[in-house]
């Protein structure tokens, strides 16, 4: 085996981390927390669907690493033949896995000539289709992540061992494609129960279906022994799952005998190699999933009509958060009208905002909005805005209403305010902490209160948040929250308002003071329960 192509493979590999000490820093010490169910929540599971991994686990709060994504993100969206290379190579690394499965669930002790070839014709289908995709771009790549996948791809591809490599699998492979049938011969006990059983031969061309009086009438029983006595049986008709398991093992084992000799030797050698270069490419598998993932929401928003925008990275001290043009790209690809954008910035005057407004004035869009734009930054994605400039969080925690618990009274209070403290107890200076219509299970005077209470308490820590309710009281209360912020060294708050405009909902983003009265009056309209309505009805 030639040593330097097996080096090239041990080489750090990654789209996502430009080193392996970046990763390690990353997996194993200040990883980000953006739990499962805040990316539920958020509605990135339904943005970036994954098959075998979880997006919690590509989360980063490092800037150099952000900007490394950014770099190979910018080269998938600038050069449209990577992408589609890359989703081709998907279905192959997805096969080497099922099969590396099968083979523990088949065949533990690892012997099996015929899951090595496959596996190998996998791989070798794999390095091919990289290099088809990639090399002819090798001049056009920016990024780090993509001109050192190139060119181990081009090392690959290009080395006398794999070329042998491709030569030998091909001429094995069309060997055991010649394979149409197999010969079985069966011994009985005295009972008519099979007691052993042999390959007779393996044939060059499938057995054909048929019964022994037709055999009698065209009296050719001698040339005619491919056709069988009695209709052929499709393999799984009428079996239980241990019995076909059974079956197919015993038919793998008759052509692991036959092709043993022809295989041994060549396993022999590319066995290593091709453990070496399949793990390489499986170990990257969830990483290539994600960035084909990423890049194809990027191209369902342009073809929508919708931005997206790398931001600028700022250091995590400044908790920039400053997006002009945002917009829920959950939203945008669900509904036909076009998405309300708005601009929501960050700054020393406010990092932790009350927005109140009508009902479905867009206050839980927005919300979920600026938690989806964090994340998709913290992945290294584009985010859904014109312009942005974002610092990296720590965490992000939610508090979402979910399904029927909107409507309960009793014990929910309880629960929602265990929840506040467990997300207080579990955040630091650096968190994005999203509330959206937390306290609606209590009267407006103890959920203002409370709020009010937590509301300080989270500016004291400094963390940046969004509290999305209808609690328009709680805007009294901002003089005194920033009063014991101030105390604390903490961090300022402010208020958003969902518009109105011309008595409709204008889904419009704007920071002033809110008008509880026209909310109201709002409501009582639209459900026919103004004065005028009710006299006039």
């Amino acid at each position: 085996m030639e040593c330097e192509e097996l080096a090239v493979e041990k080489n750090y590999q990654s789209f996502l981390y430009p080193d392996r000490e970046s990763e390690v820093r990353e997996k194993e010490g200040r990883r980000v927390r953006i739990e499962r169910d805040v990316v539920e929540e958020l509605g990135l599971s339904s943005l970036l669907p994954m098959k075998d991994s979880s997006l919690s686990s590509f989360f980063t709060s490092d800037s150099g690493v952000i900007a490394y994504r950014q770099a190979m993100f910018r080269d998938l969206l600038r050069l449209p033949e990577l992408s589609l290379t890359l989703r081709d190579v998907l279905p192959l690394l997805f096969d080497i896995t099922e099969l590396r499965r099968l083979e523990a669930d088949y065949d533990p002790t690892g012997e099996s000539y015929l899951y090595s070839i496959t596996e190998v014709e996998l791989y070798v289908s794999c390095v091919a289709r990289l290099y088809e995709g990639i090399a002819p771009l090798s001049d056009r790549l920016e990024s780090a992540a993509f001109r050192s996948f190139a060119e181990v791809i081009t090392t690959l591809a290009s080395s006398d061992y794999y070329k042998k490599l491709n030569d030998d699998l091909s001429a094995l492979s069309s060997r055991i494609r010649e394979v149409r049938s197999i010969t079985v011969g069966v011994n009985l006990d005295a009972t008519m129960r099979p007691v052993e059983a042999g390959v007779l031969s393996v044939n060059a061309e499938p057995f054909k279906s048929g019964r022994m009086l037709d055999k009698i009438l065209r009296l050719s029983f001698r040339n005619d022994a491919m056709t069988t006595i009695a209709p052929l049986t499709p393999f799984d008709k009428k079996q239980n799952e241990n019995r076909r398991d059974a079956l197919l093992s015993a038919f793998h084992g008759a052509l692991d005998d036959v092709f043993r000799s022809s295989v041994r030797g060549w396993r022999a050698i590319v066995g290593e190699y091709v453990l070496e270069s399949t793990d390489f490419l499986l170990r990257i598998l969830p990483e290539i999933e994600f960035i084909t993932r990423g890049a194809a929401l990027c191209h369902r928003l342009a073809e929508r009509g919708y931005p997206t925008v790398f931001p600028t990275v700022r250091p995590t001290e400044e908790k920039a958060f400053a997006v002009r043009g945002l917009y829920n790209p959950d939203v945008a690809l669900r509904i036909d009208e076009r998405v309300v954008d708005n601009d929501l910035m960050l700054d020393d005057d406010a990092r932790i905002y009350i927005l109140t407004g009508p009902n479905r004035g867009g206050k839980s869009v927005i919300t979920c909005a600026m938690g989806q734009a964090q994340a998709m930054f913290q992945l290294g994605l584009p985010v859904a805005a014109e312009e942005a400039v974002i610092s990296p969080v720590s965490a992000i925690f939610t508090h979402f209403p979910t399904g029927a618990e909107d409507t309960l009274d009793k014990g929910r209070l309880g629960e929602e305010c265990a929840r506040l403290r467990e997300i207080f107890d579990s955040a630091d200076a650096d968190a994005l902490i999203l509330l959206d219509e937390s306290l609606s299970s209590t009267g407006a005077y103890e959920a203002s209160f409370i709020a009010a209470e937590i509301l300080a308490a989270f500016a004291a820590l400094g963390v940046r948040a969004l509290f999305s309710t209808h609690l328009h009281e709680l805007s009294e209360h901002v003089e005194e929250i920033n009063r014991r912020s101030r105390e604390a060294g903490g961090v300022a708050v402010d208020t958003l308002v969902a518009g109105i405009e011309e008595g409709r909902r204008s889904f419009r983003i704007e920071r002033k003071k809110p008008d509880g009265r026209s909310y109201a009056r709002d409501i009582a309209e639209k459900y026919g329960l103004s004065f005028e309505n009710l006299r006039h009805s």
